[in-house]
């Protein structure tokens, strides 16, 4: 969480679940904080939606399977949030909590802003690290062209490759699929260059 926007009152998960089931918005919830996920921006949508599509379209005929916005995810730390894109292989697994809130993501979606990209960048990325299914994990870049890959390999460690040129083509390792940054980026108004 931003330590700006923790609140003053500390929350149960049952209270959190309360709170979510009755909220026309998402929050995130963890250490009996609960924050409310802001409205994302048209890039921001655009973004989540073409990656939704490639990633559904890819794994058409495979055992994995994309979700987008509203699945909410659980780690093992107790972060309750909802990924902009989540791809699980093979069975999903759910908490025992009253809603409906999975566990075993292979590959994590993020669209970064300006308000959200250094709690992207480490501290939740920290937290999805103990995913023991967490394989990828995708950061992109909403108002240039960036996208940083990471992923797991042998000694739990990561490493990352970033794209930065609408030539380049995202390869998810997990699932053997490839996503070329012109169809992530598709209608994505970038701000004008100042001189």
């Amino acid at each position: 969480m931003l330590p700006a926007q923790l609140p003053q009152r500390h929350y149960t998960v049952d209270e959190y679940f309360c709170i979510e089931a009755a909220a026309d918005i998402r929050h995130e919830f963890y250490q009996g904080a609960i924050l409310a996920m802001a409205g994302a921006s048209r890039n921001h949508n655009r973004i989540a939606g073409n990656v939704f599509a490639a990633l559904r379209a890819a794994l058409r005929n495979t055992p994995c399977e994309a979700f987008t916005l509203d699945m909410r995810l659980w780690t093992p730390s107790g972060l309750y949030t909802y990924p902009d894109v989540m791809v699980i292989c093979g069975p999903i697994h759910l908490t025992n909590d009253r809603l409906e809130t999975v566990t075993n993501p292979t590959v994590l979606v993020e669209v970064l802003s300006d308000s959200t990209r250094d709690y992207d960048q480490h501290e939740k990325f920290a937290l999805y690290r103990a995913i023991p299914t967490f394989q990828e994990y995708v950061l992109i870049e909403q108002a240039t062209v960036q996208v940083v890959h990471w992923v797991r390999s042998a000694g739990d460690t990561w490493t990352s490759q970033r794209y930065a040129s609408l030539q380049d083509i995202l390869a998810c390792t997990t699932m053997t699929c490839q996503i070329p940054l012109t169809d992530i980026y598709a209608r994505v108004e970038f701000p004008a260059a100042t001189s």
